[in-house]
């Protein structure tokens, strides 16, 4: 299956884990919960849907997590507070060094992100007003100093939480960061 038709399937899945409320059924701030995330997302498209990878994986010369210690992270990084802005924007740098899945990360992450902010501070990232290259510098230089990410994310924080525009431009927007760019007859 090419790219292109996994992202428009995905973001089909991503529309529906809202619109069906199984969004409200999702494990908060776990890793198990992302890998709900990451199936529903997934399922049927990629056959590690929802899977921890067993290879290592690296984007721009950037090693994530080796596979030896990834079970270990995970669990570390599960039990990391979620009470402040900035202790939640650590947690989720934390799991973008992880970046347990071979494919998919980001978008799932990106949902996870916001479950965990809805939860512990009634606020979601307004997406859509995040923009893609500073975005993308941001979680690059993350691992280093993450004030720029933190920075770029509060600037565009709500309290729009169940407003479905909201969500659901965040999540083209999410799916623009890696790529995907909706045609007018998609969807």
């Amino acid at each position: 299956m090419m790219m292109k038709n996994i992202d428009k399937e995905s973001l089909g899945n991503a529309y529906r884990l809202f619109e069906s409320e199984d969004i409200a059924k999702i494990e908060i701030g776990t890793t198990r919960g992302l890998m709900e995330i990451h199936t529903y997302l997934f399922e049927g498209l990629f056959d590690f849907a929802g899977k921890v990878r067993l290879s290592n994986i690296s984007k721009g010369g950037f090693r994530f997590a080796n596979t030896l210690y990834l079970t270990d992270i995970l669990l570390k990084i599960e039990k990391m507070p979620e009470s402040s802005f900035e202790e939640i924007i650590a947690k989720y740098v934390e799991m973008n060094i992880a970046h347990p899945f071979l494919e998919g990360n980001g978008r799932a992450m990106r949902i996870w992100l916001d479950l965990i902010l809805k939860k512990s501070l009634n606020k979601v990232v307004n997406w859509q007003y995040v923009d893609k290259i500073l975005y993308l510098q941001a979680m690059e230089r993350s691992p280093v100093n993450d004030l720029e990410l933190r920075t770029l994310l509060h600037a565009n924080l709500t309290d729009k939480v169940n407003d479905r525009e909201t969500i659901f431009k965040g999540i083209e927007q999410s799916y623009y960061y890696e790529g995907y760019k909706r045609e007018d007859n998609d969807m």
